[in-house]
């Protein structure tokens, strides 16, 4: 699959996502294990208004000034995003605004 940007779980990535750039996106940590390992590259495409985000998608966002690829867990209402890893740790509650992008693909 094509991409226009590789980098990781930060705010370039997160700014090349909301200029509508399709990015591979390398997350490092245990927390997403065996769904995703560390240093796994994924394709991550850009959330728009028309993007349908559903519960168990892994999303690249923004919880409370960090930045990770993670899942949501819980959506309230159709406005509010709970975000877990995948050992059952919640991360937060978001809005749409704060999810970048959705993987759509693991390398």
């Amino acid at each position: 699959m094509d991409y226009d940007y590789e980098g990781k779980e930060n705010a370039i990535t997160a700014e090349h996502l909301k200029s509508g750039e399709t990015c591979k996106v390398v997350g490092f940590g245990q927390s997403m294990t065996p769904i995703l390992k560390s240093g796994q590259p994924v394709i991550c495409v850009p959330v728009t208004k028309e993007t349908e985000l559903k519960k168990n998608d892994i999303v690249f966002c923004k919880v409370k000034g960090k930045y990770y690829l993670h899942k949501i867990s819980s959506i309230k209402n159709g406005v509010s995003y709970q975000i877990s890893n995948n050992h059952g740790h919640v991360n937060g509650t978001i809005s749409r605004s704060n999810i970048y992008g959705l993987v759509t693909k693991f390398l």
